[in-house]
């Protein structure tokens, strides 16, 4: 195979599995404490229209990231108040936000910029740019080698490593770190959590709060390194394909990278095969290829979620014993 077409792919693999990382990340510290996170998609969404429209406004690429956690971590704590504070149904007030979120971008969209929910493009101070630009000129000439490790591997912004480095310090804070038994333990048995003198309401909320910045980061990539601009959707179910890795995963956090890489793969060889003859088949309808990732999610949920094994707790508010 082309050494130029292997780089390309691997470089478009990682970039659009970045922010499905960072989801089943922020999922994956949600659910190991306990609470069912379906408002994965409207948490990136409300985050990827913060960042769009205060990175527009300021043209400030910190003021853009702090204003996409802020809103994401807001909506994680409403998400705690009513499931973890009032003990709501979490599959509930998870799905509110998502339609909440869908519905309430576009009409502050039209309403601040009149642009049928669309915001100014940011400019390229606020974009994330590649870190060693020159890497990929560089290494070209290098034969095999040069184009995946210049292309594929070296060609990315920032947030695309801190993805990657997230995985590991995620698996570090639950498996080596007091915070992290004490929050694989809330998600297992909250009561005894509590017979230790530990609140278990103040674990998740911590999990709640981690879980909103990450799915603040996820958001801002959209917008900062993908796209230049809020669109409406734009999201596109992202949320529920890190659902279906974090699950994929069986809630740890390198099986769930391993996915969302699936994902972004299938994503980025969809782009490459829109218009390409296949033998014997003829070209492929635009639809069916873009519909690939989305497939595979539906067959990972259908045929791994009964083999995987969630927290013992999850979804189940907890009543203090009196």
């Amino acid at each position: 195979m082309d050494e130029a077409l292997v780089g390309a792919l691997v470089a478009s693999s990682l970039r659009v599995a970045t922010p499905l990382v960072l989801c089943a990340l922020a999922g994956l510290l949600a659910e190991r404490s306990g609470v069912i996170d379906l408002g994965l998609e409207g948490k990136m969404l409300s985050s990827a229209f913060a960042a769009a429209a205060v990175g527009a406004a300021s043209n400030s690429l910190p003021l853009a990231l702090l204003a996409a956690a802020a809103v994401s971590i807001a909506l994680s704590w409403l998400h705690g108040f009513a499931c973890v504070s009032h003990r709501g149904d979490q599959v509930v007030s998870g799905m509110a936000i998502n339609m909440v979120a869908a519905g309430l971008t576009v009409v502050l969209g039209i309403a601040w910029f009149q642009q049928g929910g669309q915001t100014p493009p940011v400019g390229p101070a606020v974009r994330l740019h590649a870190l060693w630009p020159g890497a990929a000129a560089a290494l070209q000439p290098v034969p095999v080698v040069g184009p995946l490790l210049g292309d594929g591997l070296l060609s990315h912004n920032a947030l695309v490593y801190v993805a990657l480095l997230l995985v590991g310090a995620v698996w570090w804070l639950l498996a080596r770190t007091r915070f992290g038994l004490r929050l694989r333990a809330v998600g297992e048995n909250p009561h005894m959590v509590d017979a230790a003198g530990v609140s278990v309401t103040r674990l998740r909320y911590a999990a709640l709060t981690l879980n909103g910045l990450l799915c603040g980061l996820a958001g801002s990539y959209l917008v900062l390194a993908l796209n230049a601009s809020f669109a409406p959707n734009m999201t596109a179910g992202r949320g529920y394909m890190a659902l279906a890795a974090m699950i994929f995963g069986n809630w740890r956090p390198l099986p769930a990278l391993g996915a969302c890489l699936l994902f972004g793969f299938l994503d980025a060889a969809a782009i490459r095969l829109q218009g390409v003859p296949l033998p014997g088949i003829g070209e492929v309808p635009v639809q069916a290829v873009q519909a690939l990732p989305y497939l595979l999610t539906v067959v990972l949920l259908a045929g791994f979620i009964r083999r995987s094994t969630p927290p013992a707790a999850l979804g189940r508010p907890y009543l203090k014993d009196r």
